[in-house]
């Protein structure tokens, strides 16, 4: 199958291409950037490992490739600039974020394409392309919280000084301010984690607030986030290739699950070679519940200021 990352210049977009190299999964792997330079510096930097990894096709370019692409994977965003609002960052990301769904859509993708975005804001973002694509809404998936889900698991581990691969818990909803941890689910090594010796309810509040600040001291460390994020979208994909059904936090627009609608964000979703197979609706503790809701709620309002700024979808 083949992989096209629009982005691949940058360093979410990079990081993804050379997790996919890693995997090994991937028959396909092409980076599209506004900077043709930087994308192709990328991929001969990728290419060049292939003889240890695998027998891949690793290639750069423009819009051309996306009609034989099976997945199209959208990385590419603007950063902040200092003294700018969210809201404002929101916008200059929405108009870059619709200009490239146009030029994919110009492009041609395949009726069976599925698309992966992992711009920000994610939600905002993925509800926008599903309705804009002209693909099945099951098509179209957002990265979601699958990042912020690997990373909760990782913290739970180091501070646990338990096995990452044993560590197993979800955060869904909004990737942004108002994810919600699901502590009701959590194990390690497949026992409840609220039952673990050495877990207490001080451990539980001190992860879960530097998981929610893990992306900002990520950057404050080195500038970005680019190898976990990397790693979440190859999880994605891989999914999709190899039609895993892998339950997994993704964001897609949601028709009913937990009672929302019309809004995209993070449910245990079934995700395989038709993309969100299913959406789950695991037990929850009351307040995961309501939490989960009023992720829905607040998102809300920015998706409707998105919409009335683009024209609706």
């Amino acid at each position: 199958m083949k992989v096209s990352i629009i982005g691949g210049g940058g360093l979410v977009g990079s990081c993804a291409g050379f997790a996919l190299q890693c995997g090994a999964v991937a028959r396909e792997i092409t980076l599209i950037d506004v900077n043709q330079e930087l994308a192709e510096g990328q991929a001969l930097d990728i290419l060049h490992g292939s003889p240890s990894v695998a027998d891949q096709i690793i290639s750069f370019g423009s819009y051309e490739h996306i009609p034989s692409s099976d997945i199209v994977c959208i990385t590419a965003g603007l950063r902040r600039k200092p003294d700018e609002t969210r809201l404002d960052l929101i916008n200059r990301n929405t108009d870059l974020f619709v200009q490239i769904l146009a030029d994919v859509k110009a492009a041609g993708l395949k009726p069976s394409a599925k698309v992966l975005v992992v711009s920000n804001p994610v939600d905002i973002l993925t509800y926008v392309a599903a309705k804009r694509l002209g693909l099945p809404e099951t098509q179209v998936l957002g990265l979601g919280t699958q990042l912020d889900s690997i990373r909760f698991c990782s913290l739970i581990a180091q501070a646990m000084k338990v096995p990452p691969t044993q560590t197993k818990a979800l955060i869904l909803g909004e990737h942004g301010d108002s994810m919600v941890p699901i502590w009701s689910s959590a194990t390690v090594g497949g026992l409840p984690l609220e039952k673990y010796p050495g877990w207490t309810p001080a451990s539980a509040s001190q992860l879960f607030k530097r998981t929610q600040g893990s992306g900002a001291e990520v950057i404050r460390g080195k500038g970005g986030a680019g190898f976990a994020v990397g790693i979440a979208i190859r999880d994605v994909i891989e999914a999709i290739i190899l039609n895993r059904r892998q339950i997994l936090p993704v964001s897609s627009v949601q028709s009913g699950c937990y009672g929302i609608r019309d809004v995209a964000l993070s449910v245990p979703t079934v995700v395989g070679s038709c993309g969100a197979i299913d959406r789950l609706e695991i037990e929850l503790w009351p307040k995961e519940m309501q939490g989960l809701r009023n992720s829905a709620n607040s998102l809300r309002p920015t998706l409707d200021a998105v919409l009335q700024r683009i024209g609706g979808v």
